[in-house]
């Protein structure tokens, strides 16, 4: 019963298994971008539980100093803070980047616009003629 202990390193590892999955078994792009993102969500998760300190507060040091206090270390918490704004802005320019692929292909399906673009260089080889 050691393993319940740590519980929420086997959240971790399954929501990382499940974006994983999405991410390489999903076809549309969109349920891509949503792996990618719940992948990403477990680091954040995994990196935050990591920086928690037992018994320690927030590092405020008041006017007078203080003896003995267990602070928390704020690195781990400032760098998730910058990797979900680098999150948001990869998740923004995955989906207008879905876009303009659903604009030229009229799909957001994997095999489909690689069945187009086969057909689209089988044309183009054959000098244009549709066999």
């Amino acid at each position: 019963m050691a393993w319940l202990g740590h519980f929420n390193y086997w959240i971790f590892v399954f929501l990382m298994m499940a974006g994983f999955y999405t991410v390489i078994a999903r076809g549309n792009l969109i349920k891509k971008i949503v792996g990618l993102n719940i992948f990403q969500t477990s680091v954040f998760l995994l990196y935050i539980t990591m920086g928690k300190v037992s018994g320690g507060t927030a590092p405020i040091v008041p006017e007078g100093g203080s003896e003995g206090v267990v602070y928390s270390n704020p690195i781990p918490h400032v760098l998730i803070l910058t990797a979900i704004v680098v999150g948001v802005a990869t998740t923004a320019l995955g989906l207008a980047l879905i876009v303009r692929i659903h604009e030229a292909y009229d799909t957001i399906e994997e095999d489909e616009i690689q069945d187009i673009e086969e057909n689209a260089n089988t044309l183009e080889n054959s000098g244009g003629q549709a066999s």
